[in-house]
């Protein structure tokens, strides 16, 4: 091969592998300086933590004597949870209405504020559990309200789910009877998209 050929390659490998070491030396900062912002940030996030004491202390009676009667809410949330995991298990799949993928509903993350107490934290985790066991009750039961009945009330309802307007007015007999096997295929492509 051509000698200035090859140096021109030498050359190239040696400012590749500089490159290379610039491009770790900007990482090994680049993370350096997130590291002290992350500390940074969560001693200005501290700041702002109530003791447990004061927590409590500032309460109203009512608010903590009222507490135990949320906090019970963790059954229903979590039977009905159970429930709605198991029934679209078992029966999804035989009308073939793709399964809801539950922690895209039910999603934690808030209680490690570090600006937040321990009962802040427990409060973040049961509001979080709660919500998002009804937005996946929500979702599961309006997949299968898409296949078993999917017809518009006669009233309007506030916020029905995203689903709902594709559903059929409320008394067209005709537009329920041709369209229903055509919603209940939207399944067959949207499982093919996914």
């Amino acid at each position: 091969m051509n000698p200035n050929i090859d140096d021109i390659h030498a050359r190239i490998r040696a400012l590749q592998e500089e490159l290379e070491g610039e491009y770790r030396k900007s990482r090994d900062a680049f993370e350096q300086k997130r590291t002290e912002l992350a500390e940074e940030f969560n001693r200005q996030q501290k700041h702002y933590k109530v003791g447990l004491l004061r927590f409590i202390g500032n309460s109203r009676p009512f608010v903590i004597l009222t507490a135990p009667i949320i906090y019970f809410g963790w059954i229903p949330f979590f039977l009905i949870d159970a429930f709605v995991t198991v029934y679209q298990s078992l029966c999804f799949p035989i009308y073939r209405i793709p399964k809801v993928k539950r922690s895209d509903f039910v999603v934690f993350g808030r209680e490690t504020l570090p600006y937040l107490n321990l009962i802040e934290k427990f409060n973040c985790l049961y509001c979080s559990y709660g919500n998002g066991v009804a937005a996946y009750v929500r979702e599961v039961s309006s997949r299968t309200e898409q296949y078993w009945c999917p017809i518009k009330y006669a009233q309007r309802i506030p916020q029905a789910h995203e689903r709902y307007s594709d559903f059929f007015d409320y008394g067209d007999a005709e537009a329920y009877r041709q369209g229903l096997a055509r919603l209940r295929q939207a399944y067959d492509d949207e499982a093919k998209k996914s």
